[in-house]
């Protein structure tokens, strides 16, 4: 090597060293890049406009079917009258205050206004909640679960609960019982799932199912049992009406569940395949428990399963692998089984369609089996079987939280309406049919 290279050689190190010394405190100065802000995406909003479109259909045909076929004929169109009702008026109620004080701020039990009459929601805005759909979107997909969850109670007391009463429960229900309950536990509430625990409850075992399902026992007892109740004929008019609304349920419930996933990705698939096979299983095992204690598997029976089934792997669709949905289907099946026909005939009361034997009893076995079933690796929170059992008493805690806070307030809503105007129609309206005392007409 020449005496120039090796100079320039020199002269490089040196050269190199020199903007190392510069350029490296500099960047140990340089502030830590910022997190990147939410953006919006378009799978994850076209997934979450196709399932909230869903979860619509499973009240408008879907619920409004399926009431409809398991009452008789004088009643049907009573029956799906309440069902449009929760969806319009609840509808109404969630845009004007309710999605504000569920899904804003981050009180303990409420909410605030912020978004009253869905004030400050532009075009581009995202709820901390969902942070790659519209939340618009977020809006009205969570709009969905509360008129339908509003619309499940009316079949404990179908046959005999005044429409116009009806209308004011719907107001009363939906702002003090379902806002309140949806913000503890989705909104930001103190059972709301964090870092630092909360209850597990994907997509409404508590919210939706107990919450309506005690709501309906309750206000069975209240408005007492049908005329004729235990000696009269009350088969359903017409069960391919109810077989067509279970289709619809069915098939809106993969929105319902997997679109809790708030976005279109592996979570979500997992949540619908789980559903799928949760209903599966659930009608089976009623088809089979049926057929071995009445001698016959009834098709009011199947599809009753089915719906056990839908509603008690729900909690737990986003957090428990797909296999687990047979499993929860069975359970589903056994104990809701029980549920309606051994314990409604031990407690004596008359809840017209099991609201409470099917979502009320799914509910909270489905939301303990989530305590259980929890695989980390997928929801990001374990089970009891993976050693966390702190989780398990969580979900305990939330069952008696929803019990307590749905039945209370649910009997005191139903005593004030009843102070101004009363639960029951009379009883010639009763026996005449609610299609012609409460609406002027009647199926011919």
């Amino acid at each position: 090597m020449t005496r120039l290279a090796l100079a320039r050689g020199v002269l490089a190190g040196f050269a190199i060293a020199a903007i190392g010394l510069i350029v490296e405190p500099a960047l140990a100065q340089a502030p830590a890049a910022a997190p990147a802000a939410p953006k919006i995406d378009a799978a994850d909003t076209a997934w979450m406009i196709s399932a909230t479109a869903l979860v619509l259909m499973m009240s408008i045909p879907g619920l409004a079917l399926f009431y409809a076929g398991m009452v008789r004929k004088k009643n049907v169109l009573a029956t799906m009258a309440q069902t449009l009702a929760a969806v319009a008026l609840g509808s109404i109620l969630w845009m004007v205050v309710g999605y504000s004080l569920a899904f804003t701020g981050e009180g303990a039990i409420i909410g605030t206004f912020d978004r009253v009459f869905l004030n400050g929601m532009t075009i581009d805005a995202i709820n901390p909640a969902a942070k790659t759909i519209p939340e618009s979107v977020f809006m009205f997909y969570q709009m969905t679960f509360a008129v339908i969850t509003v619309a499940l109670v009316a079949g404990s007391v179908a046959d005999r609960m005044r429409f116009s009463a009806f209308l004011w429960f719907i107001c009363g229900w939906v702002l003090l019982v379902y806002v309140p309950l949806a913000h503890m536990i989705w909104g930001g509430g103190f059972l709301t799932l964090g870092d630092k625990g909360g209850v597990l409850d994907f997509a409404g075992g508590l919210v939706v199912h107990l919450n309506a399902g005690i709501a309906g026992l309750v206000a069975a007892y209240v408005l007492g049992a049908r005329r004729g109740y235990g000696s009269e004929n009350f088969s359903p008019f017409d069960l391919s009406l109810a077989v067509i609304g279970t289709g619809l349920l069915w098939v809106g419930w993969l929105g319902f569940n997997g679109g809790s996933a708030l976005g279109a990705g592996g979570r979500a698939g997992h949540a619908i395949v789980a559903t799928h096979l949760a209903a599966c299983t659930g009608v089976l095992t009623w088809m089979f428990l049926e057929w071995w204690d009445r001698g016959k598997p009834s098709v009011l029976g199947m599809i009753s399963g089915a719906v056990a089934g839908l509603g008690t792997i729900t909690p737990a669709s986003g957090f428990v692998a797909p296999w687990h949905g047979v499993v929860i289907g069975l359970i589903a099946g056994l104990v809701c089984y029980w549920g309606c026909t051994k314990l409604k005939q031990k407690l004596g009361y008359d809840d017209s369609l099991d609201v409470f034997g099917v979502h009320g009893i799914g509910g909270i076995t489905g939301t303990i089996l989530a305590g259980v079933f929890a695989v980390a690796a997928i929801g990001e929170k374990p089970g009891l079987i993976e050693g966390n059992t702190a989780q398990f008493m969580t979900q305990l805690y939330g069952v008696m939280v929803t019990l307590i806070w749905s039945g209370v307030l649910t009997f005191v809503i139903l005593k004030v309406i009843d102070f101004f105007v009363p639960l029951r129609v009379r009883d010639e309206d009763e026996r005449a049919g609610l299609d012609v005392t409460q609406h002027g007409e009647a199926l011919q």
